[in-house]
């Protein structure tokens, strides 16, 4: 199966993805915000990366723009479970911006 990369502050979150992620098969390595996730994907690519997009230290929106400047054709699908706040839709936000140069 394929090796996931799982990146988002919030424990819990991690601990459920994981779970259901490990059970059918997938290798899932963890980080709790994007900078670790940037870090540990340069050391050992993963197949799919699963971030969120509102995180305190490195954000989802810069840690896809970091990961997609360098691996331009990496799968992403990014999560959150504050969609809108202070007004943006952090996840339309994500889906629309403009990733290949």
């Amino acid at each position: 199966m394929a090796k996931i990369l799982l990146i988002d502050d919030d424990e819990q979150v991690r601990l459920t993805l994981r779970t259901m992620l490990e059970r059918i098969g997938h290798d899932v390595v963890e980080a709790s915000d994007g900078q670790v996730g940037v870090d540990k994907f340069r050391e050992s690519p993963a197949d799919l990366v699963i971030t969120d997009i509102v995180m305190p230290q490195k954000g989802g929106i810069t840690t896809i723009y970091e990961l997609r400047r360098d691996y331009p054709d990496l799968r992403i699908i990014a999560v959150s479970g504050g969609g809108a706040m202070r007004g943006t839709d952090y996840l339309e936000v994500a889906r629309q911006w403009k990733w290949r140069s």
